[in-house]
């Protein structure tokens, strides 16, 4: 099973509380992820990728094993530990800013 942690919005969104596991058959990559997740959860389609090009959204981040795969290709296989469940795939929402002068 795959393990994913999503920011409290999207959890409120899918009516879910924590950690959610998912089954992704084939190669654990981050669409097989995102596709699982967004088949068991339809509220979340579009929020994490665009619905017609399925690019990742702005502000949102991918996180893994203490690794940002933001910009990782979306079929690159994902880490062995997130595919075997040892540790969880993070959706996360990149804070933007600045500091002024």
């Amino acid at each position: 099973m795959i393990r994913v942690l999503l920011p409290q919005p999207l959890r409120t969104l899918a009516r879910v509380e924590g950690e959610i596991e998912l089954s992704v058959e084939g190669t654990v990559t981050r669409d097989t992820v995102l596709d699982a997740l967004e088949a068991r959860y339809p509220a979340l389609r579009g929020t994490i990728r665009d619905h017609t090009t399925r690019a990742r959204r702005p502000y949102v981040r991918f996180f893994a094993c203490e690794q940002d795969l933001s910009h990782e290709p979306a079929d690159a296989p994902l880490p062995e530990a997130v595919a075997t469940g040892s540790e969880p795939f993070l959706v996360v929402g990149a804070i933007a800013g600045g500091q002024e002068f």
